[in-house]
């Protein structure tokens, strides 16, 4: 089998206050050309430990997902963009992947434009082995000539023109040190989709709010075989099925204060 160079592979984070898993994201990454970081105002030890692996820094005020990773693409300064949050690992295996796919684009013996990565939550300190979290292909690896981030402020995604591969091996999501952790991104998550439904004049009628709780939960939990992960994946359902009553009760309250405000 013919070998080919190690292609040049910039990988690109967001950052904000990311110091909690951000050694062991950046270790990970030593085979990449570079390593581009764009943080929105840091105040604990990101910017030190970006520093100490060798990152290319910019600082750019927040502004939304889609606009900040956009932006962080846009500064990569090869083709090839490895994007990735300050709390996702490439383990050993899906380096070796990467590099062996891109090198045969490169080499003229592929064609593809852009590849996803099955993704696995580690929650509550155990890998998501079932259910929705689990092995979950999102676009992460991709030539940054045929596409990028959209500007969605949350939920943003890689818009790509060209044929996208699977690979095999999977990207691990350690999105969550603690509950707290997990509390302080719900709600900020839960408020800033809220606020974009609300900028869309969107509305939910509370009968549906209510009983997509219990509906969210069942799913979640036997559909989705979150049962098979115990005890994290009875809070994984749970707090699934929360995250759209909350979103809802936000904006809900959005309307109403801008009801109130028109009648006064």
């Amino acid at each position: 089998m013919a070998t080919h160079p190690v292609p040049a592979i910039s990988a690109v984070l967001i950052t904000f206050n990311a110091a909690r898993l951000l050694a062991e994201v950046l270790s990970a990454l030593h085979w990449c050309d570079e390593i581009v970081v764009v943080d929105s105002g840091s105040k604990d030890d990101t910017l030190e430990i970006a520093q100490k692996y060798g990152c290319r820094i910019l600082h750019r005020s927040f502004d939304g997902f889609g606009p900040q990773k956009q932006y962080a693409v846009a500064q990569a300064r090869n083709h090839w963009v490895l994007a990735l949050d300050a709390d996702e690992i490439v383990p050993d295996a899906l380096k070796q992947e990467i590099i062996q796919q891109v090198a045969l684009v490169e080499a003229g013996e592929a064609s593809y434009q852009g590849f996803e990565i099955p993704r696995s939550l580690v929650f509550l300190g155990q890998l998501m082995r079932y259910g929705g979290e689990a092995r979950s292909p999102i676009l992460r690896l991709f030539d940054k000539r045929h596409g990028t981030y959209n500007t969605a402020p949350v939920h943003e995604k890689i818009v790509l023109e060209g044929s996208v591969r699977r690979l095999k091996n999977h990207l691990l999501h350690d999105s969550y040190g603690s509950l707290h952790d997990y509390f302080d991104k719900f709600n900020a998550y839960t408020s800033a989709a809220a606020n974009e439904l609300f900028e869309r004049k969107k509305k939910k009628s509370t009968a549906k709010v209510i009983l997509r709780f219990p509906l969210t939960f069942l799913k979640e939990y036997f559909l989705k075989q979150n049962f098979l992960n115990g005890y994290p994946g009875f809070v994984w359902a749970l707090f699934s099925a929360l995250y759209p009553v909350v979103k809802y009760a936000k904006l809900n309250e959005l309307t109403d204060k801008e009801y109130n405000k028109k009648r006064a």
